[in-house]
């Protein structure tokens, strides 16, 4: 094989190679007596058949197939002889004519082209400085989420008159209580799709339904009926509701109270735990592994910031290419379905390719690097950790579980999509081993807020102080506001705050 460099620029390699002919006709020779041993013809006892008659009827099959072999082959031996790591597959281009013909064998040309993963210098990990911050689950967060359960489980008992009678004058619906009714939603006269129900009980009081909506029914009493106006918000999920003057046809039908259930073992033991402890013990360990997650996610981006500051080396053209052409096609899917952010559509055509551009770059370099330091230090994701995976996402889809493994077995780019992070957290893991890492304790609300918020809060308090404290706070408030709206007046509606 004669090889010839004819191309180095920075990444970039090329190159020509020859297979003489002499190796293409061998192989080809060896290929052909193979098949003459096997092949069955009428007329000729098995394996004896003439060479020329298995030349003519296997010949141009069989120089395909040697074609195929000797250029990957070749191509193989020349990564392996010159120590090259491509970052995706080389570019092969054919010089020879008619390589296939299944006449005398011609010299085997062929031009290889190629992009280097380039050299990458090793972080020294030990003088990471990096801070983990955590939150702790205070004992009444675990009481409310007890008390919830209990009001989940709750009891509804008709009012009887005599606690109706102690009301007064007051003996319709109030505040605290649950009322059935049936409804019928009208615009302009004419009913709309989702705007009717029978049998729906609503919390005095409460929320889930679009403002307007529960206010007007205090005071009702079963039997009554009503009709009342409310106007859907401007921002509804449903267009065609959107800002639209709406009128219900209200039927009350019975007014209970809520009595939710007592807070014991006999509550807990319902729901399937041993003891009323038991139940805490579990609520609190799911909070804790929530906020354990937030903090393993605020460490790992704080990380693989610090990472990215030291990948200072040149990536490869082809896989930047790569990643900003997918990065480019979500911006315009998102151009196209109106999702677009507030803060690109201010930018130029030509601002958003340079800052997406670097965007790409750092998710490269940044991705060459951990791939480097898994490689370095043997990091692997095994076979266990894979299957783990897949029932992990199997377990999403409750019914469908042997579907969805068998999908993973059928089908392996997207059992491959899943080592990806397996292997990242890994790596991760690696680092923050290495590294000097620091717990400060933090509330849940600093803990939850995102860590662009956070600096940006931080920034402010360093200028003015009282402000900046008045705005965390009606943030945190925000945070914990409940959705408003709903998608028809008995079902409530996302909104993002």
């Amino acid at each position: 094989m004669q090889v010839t460099e004819t191309l180095s620029d920075g990444l970039k390699r090329a190159f020509a190679v020859v297979v003489p002919a002499e190796d293409i006709e061998s192989r080809r020779a060896s290929r052909l007596s193979e098949l003459a041993k096997q092949v069955n013809l009428p007329g000729f006892r098995p394996g004896k058949v003439p060479m020329p008659i298995v030349r003519q009827r296997f010949g141009a099959g069989v120089a395909a197939e040697v074609l195929e072999q000797s250029i990957n082959e070749a191509t193989q031996k020349l990564l392996a002889e010159r120590d090259l790591r491509p970052a995706v597959t080389p570019k092969l281009e054919m010089v020879t004519l008619e390589p296939t013909a299944p006449g005398p064998a011609k010299d085997l040309e062929f031009k290889v082209e190629l992009e280097l993963l380039p050299e990458i210098p090793m972080p020294e990990f030990s003088g990471f400085t990096l801070t983990r911050h955590v939150a702790k689950v205070p004992a009444e967060e675990v009481d409310k989420a007890v008390a919830d359960i209990a009001e989940r489980n709750r009891e509804l008992v008709e009012l009887s008159p005599e606690e109706l009678a102690a009301r007064g004058d007051n003996s319709g619906a109030a505040k605290g209580d649950v009322l059935t009714i049936d409804y019928l939603g009208k615009i302009d006269g004419v009913p709309f799709a989702g705007g009717a129900a029978s049998d729906t009980d609503v919390d005095i009081g409460g929320s889930g339904f679009i403002p307007g909506f529960v206010e007007q029914l205090e005071g009702m009493r079963p039997g009554e009926t009503k009709t009342i106006e409310v106007t859907f918000p401007a921002n509804y999920q449903a267009e065609n509701l959107a800002g639209k003057l709406a009128t219900f046809e209200i039927t009350a039908k019975k007014l209970r109270k809520p009595i939710p259930a007592a807070i014991d073992d006999t509550l807990a033991e319902k729901l399937g735990f041993d003891s009323l402890e038991n139940l805490r013990e579990v609520l609190e360990s799911m909070r804790r592994r929530r906020l354990e997650g937030l903090s393993r996610m605020r460490l790992k981006r704080d990380l693989l910031d610090v990472l990215a500051e030291h990948a200072k080396f040149t990536p490869p053209e082809v896989l930047v290419d790569q990643e900003f052409e997918q990065i480019w096609k979500n911006l315009e899917a998102g151009r196209a379905n109106g999702t677009m952010d507030e803060d690109d559509k201010l930018k130029t055509e030509e601002q958003l390719r340079a800052d997406y551009r670097g965007i790409a770059d750092r998710r490269v370099r940044l991705g060459l690097l951990l791939g480097e330091i898994g490689r370095v230090n043997t990091i692997m994701v095994t076979p266990e950790e894979v299957t783990m995976a897949i029932r992990a996402q199997a377990a999403r889809y409750p019914g469908r579980e042997a579907q969805m493994i068998e999908f993973y077995r059928n089908y392996p780019a997207a059992t491959d999509a899943l080592r990806g992070p397996i292997f990242e957290d890994k790596v991760v893991d690696y680092v923050l081993d290495a590294a000097s890492v620091t717990d400060v304790e933090i509330s849940i609300e600093d803990l939850e807020r995102d860590p662009e918020e956070a600096k940006a809060a931080e920034a402010a308090a360093a200028t003015a102080p009282a402000e900046a404290a008045a705005n965390a706070g009606a943030a945190a408030a925000a945070a914990e506001a409940p959705p408003a709206g709903a998608a028809d007046p008995g079902a409530a509606e996302t909104t993002t705050v």
